[in-house]
Parts: structure tokens; C-alpha cells; sequence
């Protein structure tokens, strides 16, 4: 939600983040982008804020079919059903809590 690192909000719809928070699970380097893209008011998808940033999974609250087609594309995995702060999310994945993104688990309002 904001630019707290690992003690930030996660956001329940990646697109409408307002921001997003790259971790290195290997380095625990930390990254903000803000998202800049057409949901915010800007130019291009959310997923192309984390074009070129070496993610290699997303975690996330929740998103929708789009969203989760244009990761498979990428080759990024994404998984689903976060909440909390960035740490309990990375957490909850790391501990096999969360589930990966498919068809049957986007967000319904966003089938379009």
C-alpha cells in the first residue's frame, strides 16, 4: 500500500496498489516502485512495473485474470490470498500458505 518495505499493507487488488515492494529472498535487499500504470492514472499494465526487475514470483491479495495471464506469460509465478504487512505475506509463502493464481481463483470482479 505505501513505501514501509516489510512492514507495509498489502494491497487485496495488485493493480490498485499504490506502490510495490521488491524483496530478494536470498539478499533481503528491498526495492519501491511506485505503480505508475494505467489503473494509477499513468501509462502501461502493472505487471510492466515489474517487467525487468528479475521477479520471479508475485504475492499478492488478489488480482485479476488479465493480471495472471500476463505473468504466466512472463514466466512469473504468482500467488494469492496475502494479507497483512509484506513480511507475513512472504511468510505465508515461504510456509506454503498461499495458493498460485489460476482462472479459477482471480478476482470475480475483474472478468472482463
Amino acid at each position: 500500500m505505501g513505501t514501509a518495505g516489510l512492514d507495509e499493507y498489502i494491497s487485496q487488488h495488485f493493480g490498485r496498489s499504490p506502490a510495490f515492494t521488491i524483496v530478494d529472498t536470498e539478499t533481503g535487499a528491498i526495492e519501491i516502485i511506485n505503480n505508475n500504470s494505467t489503473h494509477m492514472g499513468g501509462n502501461g499494465l502493472p505487471v510492466d512495473a515489474l517487467r525487468g526487475k528479475g521477479v520471479e514470483v508475485v504475492i499478492a491479495g488478489g488480482l485479476g485474470p488479465k493480471a495472471i495471464s500476463a505473468f504466466q506469460h512472463l514466466g512469473i509465478r504468482v500467488f494469492v490470498g496475502a494479507a497483512g504487512t509484506v513480511r507475513d505475506a512472504i511468510d505465508d509463502w515461504l510456509n506454503g500458505f498461499l495458493s498460485e493464481a489460476s482462472m479459477d481463483n482471480a478476482c470475480r470482479e475483474h472478468r472482463h
